[in-house]
């Protein structure tokens, strides 16, 4: 069976994941479609908008046929890190294609600039390293760099948030010297981070999210925008629990496990860099939510998004030493599957080359300890007797089966 892989986060899955899926099932000619997904943090730094299991069954539901879990320790993290551990998924899967969306939408503009920064790699890396000394960030430093080594406006746009992600999608691939083949589609309409409604059937997640924020009780505003399976489960979600996740419902959370923790503590958490623990603890002291902390903390070396990547491992007290590690990913934790998809899993599992993780109990990892501490804390943010059953279905939910 001819699978394709995509790597996704589905916060929500809307019509432009729709279009995606569409698309990668076909330039394949795939029988299988195999998502790894990020589990219940982001690689923004966010809480999922709803949980991973909610997440699942969009996904099935929408036209995914595997769900794998991407773990904590590369979910959370740059692109690069957030690609290795993606793309060991698919190719310990048995993938034969990734296909990624992009603002390029050619992929021989990403293979040209892999072969182009490897003849140039010392170049590149001094470059990087003299850019981000002048105090921009690394994903600006990146861009910088490319754009001045290539001396041209032909090149491909590294500042864009999907090309980026392509670019260490195929840049892994190489580096693993697996045998994926890269596709890549051109991103349809709206832009990654558009927070407004930009035509009348693709939207962004983030101007998604921001409309279900704005008016959570008459979500009417998103209907155009996802598919009926993503509508009626985002209901469900809400009436189980009584709310979305977002940053908001963890900030007390944030607030006190950073006036309680100690300078050198801090200095131990993944992502601490030498005295941004006293900018930290100094906002903390005088923010009154999460929105005003991170207003306070922002500088211009550090992104928006690297100092939320931060909060969320200050939160899950996820420390240096426990996400250091292999740039490949252990194992392969299932989340869910249609019923082609489990007829994939019951022709390939035994040629897998990674160990299929589908009961907890079954797999002792160091790894996956991770992934059981952020599923607790994201259950934090859930009030009331909901909280309990968010935080046992991490033990008791079996993989999702959805058959048709």
């Amino acid at each position: 069976m001819r699978a394709v892989g995509v790597i996704v986060e589905y916060n929500p899955f809307h019509n432009g994941h729709a279009f995606h899926l569409q698309a990668s099932r076909e330039a394949a000619q795939a029988d299988v479609v195999i998502a790894v997904m990020s589990g219940n943090f982001l690689q923004r730094g966010e809480p999922a908008l709803v949980s991973k299991w909610q997440r699942t069954k969009m996904a099935l539901l929408n036209g995914v046929d595997i769900v794998f879990e991407l773990p904590y320790r590369f979910a959370t993290q740059n692109a690069e890190t957030f690609a290795n551990g993606a793309v060991s998924i698919l190719a310990a899967a048995g993938c034969q294609y990734l296909c990624f969306g992009s603002e390029s939408g050619e992929i021989e503009d990403f293979q040209q600039t892999i072969h182009f920064l490897e003849s140039q790699q010392d170049s590149h890396k001094k470059n990087i390293k003299h850019f981000m000394g002048s105090g921009v960030s690394y994903p600006k430093a990146l861009a910088l760099s490319y754009k001045q080594l290539s001396n041209s406006d032909n090149y491909l746009d590294l500042s864009r948030p999907n090309n980026i992600l392509g670019f260490h999608y195929i840049k892994a691939i190489h580096e693993q010297r697996s045998q994926i083949t890269p596709l890549t589609v051109a991103r349809k309409s709206a832009d990654y981070h558009d927070e407004h409604f930009a035509s009348e059937t693709i939207a962004s997640a983030t101007s998604i999210r921001k409309a279900l924020f704005a008016d959570i009780n008459s979500p009417s505003e998103i209907n155009q925008y996802v598919p009926e399976p993503t509508r009626q489960l985002l209901h469900e979600y809400l009436n189980q629990y009584g709310l979305y996740h977002r940053w908001e419902n963890y900030w007390p959370f944030l607030q006190l496990r950073l006036l309680h923790s100690s300078p050198e503590e801090l200095k131990e958490i993944y992502e601490a860099e030498e005295g941004l623990e006293n900018r930290l603890q100094h906002a903390a002291t005088e923010a009154r939510s999460f929105q005003e902390f991170m207003e306070r903390i922002k500088t211009k070396r550090y992104t928006w998004t690297r100092l939320q990547r931060l909060c969320v491992h200050i939160l899950t007290n996820s420390k240096k030493i426990n996400m250091e590690g292999s740039k490949r990913a252990g194992y392969l934790r299932l989340l869910g599957m249609s019923e082609r998809g489990q007829e994939y899993l019951n022709k390939m599992k035994k040629e897998f080359a990674l160990p299929l993780v589908a009961k907890l109990s079954s797999f002792k990892d160091e790894e996956i300890n991770l992934d059981l501490k952020a599923a607790r804390v994201y259950a934090m943010g859930v009030p009331g007797p909901a909280k309990k059953f968010l935080m046992e279905q991490e033990f008791k939910q079996p993989p999702i089966i959805i058959k048709k």
